[in-house]
């Protein structure tokens, strides 16, 4: 019996990185998928986050309420800060691009856009002060200079980091996305 998805000589079929033709256009939409460190790094806090339940639960049962309370709310801070890690990013709408951070969000509508551009810059290694030479997308605004902006994505984030390729077609979705909705 042949196990076509153990064998390499069926052709490979890439995953379709573009968005599914029944999606609703008006919702927030992130281009990319989250990349595999931003992935683990959630993955390995909400594995810490399940030791700390337990945590409070062996509290609850031998020690006082306060302390298992405590200790419930901090595996309650852990599994916010693991999704939110997961939600951080670049999305888009009709309405504007908006950059999710860990504690900021911000957007930006169309109106606002003057360009997308692609430039090869010194970069911020996985948001470190630490910086190296890579490719980031930065965004031209009206009201602000364009040395006064952060870059939306670069090659050295937890999303791109070690896949060029998916920082190429993230951007490149990007600034479509852009010229569309800024004629629109």
């Amino acid at each position: 019996m042949p196990l076509p998805f153990l064998t390499a000589d069926r052709t490979f079929e890439a995953a379709d990185e573009s968005s599914l033709p029944y999606d609703d256009r008006d919702r927030w939409r992130r281009p990319y998928r989250p990349g595999p460190w931003r992935v683990g790094g959630a993955a390995l806090g909400l594995l810490f986050s399940s030791f700390v339940l337990f945590g409070a639960v062996l509290t609850a049962l031998t020690g006082t309420t306060a302390s298992a309370g405590l200790t419930f709310v901090a595996s309650l801070a852990i599994i916010l800060s693991a999704l939110r890690v997961l939600r951080m990013g670049v999305w888009v709408s009709p309405h504007g691009l908006r950059q999710v951070g860990f504690l900021v969000t911000r957007t930006v509508p169309w109106p606002r856009v003057v360009s997308l551009r692609t430039a090869q810059q010194p970069v911020r290694w996985l948001g470190l002060p630490r910086t190296v030479q890579g490719q980031a997308l930065t965004l031209v605004r009206d009201d602000l200079a364009p040395d006064d902006t952060a870059p939306l994505l670069t090659t050295h984030t937890l999303d791109f980091l070690n896949r060029p390729a998916g920082f190429d077609l993230a951007s490149d979705t990007i600034e479509a996305w852009a010229a569309e909705y800024r004629r629109g």
